[in-house]
């Protein structure tokens, strides 16, 4: 047996269970096994994916063919439009004959369907790949109906069917010229868009009801509406539906119900149905009168006379039309209603009513206007389904739904059903999955997902596996749910969804190895081993690249936002870079950009050099830090300027922060040392003349504890310290205050300042290679108290009470 075809071998059993499809899936060969479940690797090196070909013309004639509703039993009823209808005929013609998008809105019964098959038959040569017909029922997104676009136009080039990925698809579908003609549109918005964007050679006739989402202002669509029927319109249809002329009363009648429809064509079917059916029961059609009634008929011989129905009959005929038809069609009735208004193909109806002549009933409904043509098969009817359930015909559907999915469990699970043969009936399939037991429901998945995966329906394929993962959950089938859990991985993988993918397949592995399946564990594994290969390549792809970027206009700042804790107060690091240097180099949008620091030579080599030092962790001698040039800085006023000064002073080198960090650190231990004896720690401060320096020894005037045993603030003595009152002016404070790090002359001459709120830490000396700070003493008080002794020696000397270790200062 050639399983891909699904042909049947004399040799073998007609009901072989095996039936394994090879296809291509984008860069995947795809491998679809209905017992083990299916299996993927990618393309093999050197093997080149053939191009898919174009149909012809009798290709494309086959096509559409296969895409009409099945061909019933017996005569085929003509189809003939009213003039009102001509007019819009003509009108849609020329505007696809111009290259525009039209969009036919009407109401169901409007006659949609009916103008789109004559639009067919005058657009057969206007566009170089023809006219295709696709259906949009239950479709929401444009994907599916691209794939179908797709399959109607190329064909493979060879036995093996193909799949393309989405870049392929989209490359595809963009070379289509087509007059395509779409039925039951049922979404609109950015995904109806997104599919004429996709197809921008095509002209499409969208056929939709009013409720249908509206398309975008950027669809560019033409809006044409479908109306009811005149009131002469609706006489000589009526007429026409009947086979003869009206009389008086029914003329009437048909006003009034016209009156009632909205002139609806559909109601005007069934209106002549039921005429029909009177004429046919009181004996008034032709050819009747030789034949004695009640002979082959179940009607008696003296019968009553039927009247006209009534307006509410006429409004709502399916339960008047329905009394009227055998037997047989009411048992597909029933079917129908208990698959959610899906009618099987009309081959399955005998199997499933019991009845050899049933596929005849498809003919007698679709003729009372109960049925209508949806894509390739038939449905009830707008409204009927819900006028046939008020009255019944809905009771048994439990029983029809098991019935119905027993029968398609063993139809599509054939060796000779053909993967095409069953996505024709994929609607059918789902309504049966949907309503039957949960066993019934494990078994029709099992046998229907191979055969929609091998015909390329993969929407259908993915919601066959998810009801049947959850009737198997139910059921208790751990075996059955780590297939469905298997499969739906596969496809995840297939369509680029790795996260779904994965999970799926993480699932399916954990119950195959409480199962103890070796066989589909390893199964499982390789195909999770695609998932993780596809996301490093997915990674790799979308991380960009790293560049090395010199810096822009010198030195780069240190990019950290906010202030630094280690410095003791809130300096904000932005200020301490030069304002042409502030900006820094931004990276593009598509990579990444190392800025490169320039490195300098009195610069420490690493971070454990810089705070090494400041936390010791034994008394010893530290090195002498090299000292950077003096930098001068316009004086500021208060407390600003020493802010300003200290970020100037902070963000020189590397070496000048850890300084920075350690001298901060050390004054926090200076203010918070206890009075008493004890080792006396050292500081040195600049060299600042007697007349500016306040009572707390430090330039512009600092606010520090007072001592209650000198009220008279004298600045002299060892303990002697003056409180400032808030707002007064000390002499030595001021904006011309000193600068820490520039030592002044005896001659200069200091101005007025505010005075800070509290005492800023010590900041560190910038002395010049020629002049040295002088020498400060600090020794502790029964307060916090600082003195600084001015000297006229240049030669700086540090006290160091014992046992803290002698030290040299900063400046030598």
């Amino acid at each position: 047996m050639d399983r891909t075809q699904g042909q049947v071998d004399p040799a073998e059993p007609s009901s072989g269970p095996a039936r394994v499809v090879t296809l291509t899936a984008g860069d995947f060969t795809l491998t679809v096994n209905p017992v083990d479940g299916s299996e993927i690797e990618p393309l093999r090196p050197g093997a080149e994916r053939a191009r898919p070909r174009r149909r012809d013309a009798a290709g494309r004639a086959a096509r559409d063919t296969a895409a009409r509703p099945p061909v019933l039993p017996g005569a085929p009823a003509s189809a003939r439009l009213t003039p009102a209808r001509e007019e819009e005929r003509a009108r849609l013609v020329r505007l696809l004959s111009h290259g525009r998008s039209v969009r036919l809105t009407g109401p169901s019964g409007s006659g949609r369907s009916g103008l789109l098959d004559a639009v067919a038959a005058d657009c057969a040569g206007v566009a170089p790949d023809g006219v295709v017909r696709l259906s949009g029922y239950g479709q929401q997104q444009p994907g599916e109906l691209l794939h179908a676009l797709y399959a109607a136009v190329y064909e493979a080039p060879d036995e093996r069917p193909l799949r393309p990925d989405r870049e392929e698809l989209l490359a595809r579908v963009r070379e289509i010229g087509a007059v395509v003609l779409l039925d039951d549109l049922e979404m609109g918005g950015a995904a109806l868009d997104e599919l004429l964007r996709a197809t921008p050679e095509c002209a499409y006739l969208l056929a939709a009801t009013p409720d249908t989402k509206a398309p975008s202002d950027a669809s560019h669509l033409e809006e044409v509406f479908l109306g009811g029927l005149g009131r002469a319109e609706a006489v000589e249809f009526l007429e026409a539906g009947v086979g003869r002329a009206l009389t008086e009363e029914e003329t009437a009648w048909a006003g009034d119900l016209r009156f009632a429809s909205e002139g609806l064509p559909l109601r005007f079917v069934q209106a002549a149905a039921l005429l029909r059916q009177r004429d046919e029961l009181n004996g008034t059609r032709g050819g009747d009168e030789d034949e004695e009634p009640g002979v082959f008929e179940e009607r008696p011989r003296d019968a009553a006379f039927v009247p006209l129905p009534t307006l509410a009959e006429g409004a709502a005929p399916a339960e008047l039309l329905a009394s009227r038809v055998s037997e047989s069609a009411r048992a597909v009735l029933r079917i129908a209603c208990a698959l959610g208004g899906e009618l099987p193909h009309h081959a399955h109806l005998p199997a499933l009513v019991g009845d050899t002549h049933a596929d005849a009933a498809v003919a007698e409904l679709l003729g009372c206007g109960l049925l209508t043509p949806v894509g390739t098969r038939y449905r009830l009817a707008s409204g009927v389904a819900r006028q046939l359930e008020e009255v019944g015909y809905g009771d048994p559907a439990a029983e029809e739904a098991r019935t119905a999915a027993r029968h398609y469990a063993w139809w599509t699970g054939h060796a000779s059903v053909t993967p095409e043969r069953v996505a024709a009936e994929a609607d059918a399939v789902l309504a049966a999955l949907a309503g039957a037991d949960v066993v019934a429901a494990v078994l029709l998945a099992r046998t229907a997902a191979p055969a929609f995966a091998a015909s390329l329906h993969w929407e259908a394929w993915e919601r066959v596996l998810r009801s049947g993962a959850e009737a198997a959950r139910k059921a208790g089938e751990v075996a059955e749910q780590a297939y469905f859990h298997h499969e739906l991985g596969v496809l995840a993988l297939c369509e680029g969804r790795l996260e779904r993918a994965r999970a799926e397949l993480e699932a399916s592995i954990g119950l195959k190895g409480a199962l103890a399946d070796k066989r589909g564990t390893v199964a499982g594994r390789r195909a999770l081993a695609l998932v993780t290969d596809r996301e490093a390549a997915g990674a790799a792809a979308v991380s960009p690249p790293l560049r090395l970027a010199p810096p822009v206009g010198g030195a780069v700042a240190l990019a950290a936002p906010g202030p630094v804790a280690a410095l003791g107060p809130a300096v904000p690091v932005a200020a301490t870079v030069p304002v042409a240097l502030a900006a820094p180099v931004g990276p593009r949008a598509s990579e990444a950009v190392t800025a490169v620091v320039p490195a300098r030579r009195d610069a420490p080599a690493n971070l454990a050099e810089v705070f090494a030092e400041p936390f010791p962790m034994s008394l010893k001698p530290s090195p002498a830090p090299a000292l950077a040039p003096p930098v001068a800085a316009r004086p500021v006023a208060g407390s600003r300027k020493r802010t300003v000064l200290l970020a100037a002073a902070g963000a020189l080198t590397v070496a000048a922060l850890g300084t920075v960090v350690a001298l901060a650190v050390g004054s926090g231990d200076e203010e918070t040392t206890p009075a008493g004896p004890g080792p006396k720690v050292s500081s040195t401060t600049p060299d600042v003349p007697a007349a500016g320096t306040d009572t707390a020894g430090e330039p512009g005037g600092n606010d520090s504890a007072g001592d209650p045993a000198d009220p008279a603030g004298s600045g002299s003595g060892s303990g002697a310290v003056t409180e400032a009152e808030p707002g007064a002016t000390t002499p030595g404070e001021g904006a011309d205050a000193p600068t820490p790090g520039v030592s002044r002359g005896a001659g200069a001459k200091p101005s007025g300042g505010g005075t800070p709120s509290r005492k800023p830490p010590v900041v560190p000396p910038k002395t010049s290679p020629v002049a040295s700070p002088p020498t400060t003493s600090t020794s502790p008080s029964s307060s916090p108290s600082a003195s600084v002794t001015p000297t006229a020696t240049p030669t700086p000397t540090t006290s160091v009470s014992a046992p803290t270790a002698t030290g040299t200062g900063t400046g030598t």
